[in-house]
């Protein structure tokens, strides 16, 4: 299941600036590596031992800093073991959901803490406000950003972006449209958007950067079930 994202005029020159994630908040966030320690993905913590991400991102994960000029080796990189939803094939069919087992359990302190996940079926309100979190790049065409940054998004009816497909069965959001360069472009897929307390959407693709087309977040409270069974799984092996 997707959330898609529609870009829409709002906060002006605040979210094209980016608006920086304040050191004691939102502790979960995480940063999917490659093999050389480049930044390719969000993630977001959600036990001592998992981390969510999209199926499409890479395999080391990054906890416990906002920026990622600022890594400590020994401490903060996990290697992990990886699970991919089977039924992914590619972003734009959907189950874009990969759960990653920690190679050693996560150290909960002032610098990191899960954040819950949905129980079950989540239903968020039509103008709900919520929230998008990464390290994309903070403009069309730009650099990558160190520094972890947020935007807020307002949910509206799936209406507003049943042309994305029609074969996808969606929510939808409405957002500055800046903040789709700043946040929702390459290096920030897999992250969470945040919606109360809950991680209700991992980023998952969007379509250039394009103000004027919606991106596609997956629905996290469609895989619960199969998030508990991996889960499971991965714990007893």
């Amino acid at each position: 299941m997707l959330i898609c994202i529609l870009a829409f005029t709002a906060h002006g020159t605040e979210i094209i600036n980016g608006k920086k994630v304040p050191d004691r908040l939102m502790l979960y966030v995480a940063s999917v590596q490659n093999n050389k320690g480049q930044h390719m993905c969000g993630g977001f913590l959600i036990s001592e031992d998992f981390v969510v991400t999209a199926a499409h991102c890479d395999k080391l994960v990054v906890l416990g800093t906002h920026n990622l000029e600022k890594v400590d080796d020994g401490t903060m990189r996990y290697n992990v073991t990886r699970c991919k939803h089977p039924d992914f094939n590619s972003v734009a069919s959907g189950n874009d959901i990969m759960l990653l087992k920690l190679s050693k359990k996560v150290q909960l302190n002032n610098k990191v803490q899960p954040i819950q996940i949905p129980k079950g079926e989540m239903k968020v309100k039509d103008k709900a406000k919520c929230r998008v979190v990464g390290w994309g790049y903070t403009r069309a065409g730009g650099k990558v950003s160190n520094v972890l940054e947020m935007a807020e998004v307002t949910l509206t009816n799936r209406k507003e972006c049943a042309y994305v497909s029609k074969s996808i069965s969606a929510k939808c959001c409405i957002t500055d449209k800046t903040y789709q360069a700043l946040l929702s472009s390459q290096g920030d897929s897999g992250g969470p958007l945040v919606c109360g307390a809950t991680a209700a959407g991992i980023v998952s693709f969007n379509r250039e950067c394009d103000p004027n087309i919606p991106n596609v977040y997956t629905d996290v409270s469609k895989y619960v079930s199969w998030i508990k069974k991996i889960r499971t799984k991965l714990l007893i092996d």
